[in-house]
């Protein structure tokens, strides 16, 4: 990249020591492709769990796994509070699933098929993969908790064949768009 270069993307975004505008931030990492995932837990038999779009695996040795989630979520104290969790990794038929469990206040598993893990935590059907945890640790950090999870459980590779279900530019997105789109 020269000079030029450098300066003209420069003057079209923040500059530094410029406050950076929460939605603005919000758009820019739009850009960025993710995965859905349903964090899930059982709390007094019954389950709970929310969407989640910040997942990443961090070692393989021990095998970890982490998320964040608002520090004013209603749901994760609740799974916190049993100290393990699932991870659903929704598949791209599944966004109906994704908007259900995004929704505050409404029974998020209603009319959701699931069968509980080795430890008891839910996995919904025709996930495109999915991982039972324990917390190993969480991290407050801005207005998130950073958890990180120890996998004891998880689906075979070949669980399922599907395509994942993507979010990008504020949008559930399959690998065919982005394909075309790239065209």
């Amino acid at each position: 990249m020269n000079q030029q270069t450098s300066t003209a993307q420069r003057q079209s975004g923040t500059a530094l020591g410029e406050s950076i505008d929460p939605r603005e931030f919000r758009n820019t990492l739009g850009h960025y492709a993710s995965g859905i995932t349903i964090i899930g837990g059982l709390e007094n038999s019954e389950p709970v769990g929310f969407t989640c779009q910040s997942f990443y695996s961090v070692s393989t040795e021990p095998p970890l796994v982490s998320f964040s989630v608002m520090l004013n979520s209603t749901t994760y104290p609740r799974i916190r509070d049993t100290g393990k969790f699932s991870v659903n990794v929704l598949s791209h038929e599944q966004h109906e699933i994704s908007n259900q469990f995004a929704r505050k206040g409404t029974d998020k598993w209603a009319g959701i098929e699931w069968l509980p893990t080795q430890n008891d935590n839910p996995v919904i059907a025709n996930t495109l993969m999915w991982l039972d945890c324990d917390i190993y640790a969480e991290y407050e950090a801005g207005d998130h908790y950073i958890v990180i999870g120890k996998v004891n459980e998880m689906s075979s590779a070949d669980w399922h064949t599907g395509q994942p279900l993507l979010y990008f530019k504020g949008q559930y997105r399959h690998l065919r768009d982005l394909d075309a789109a790239a065209s």
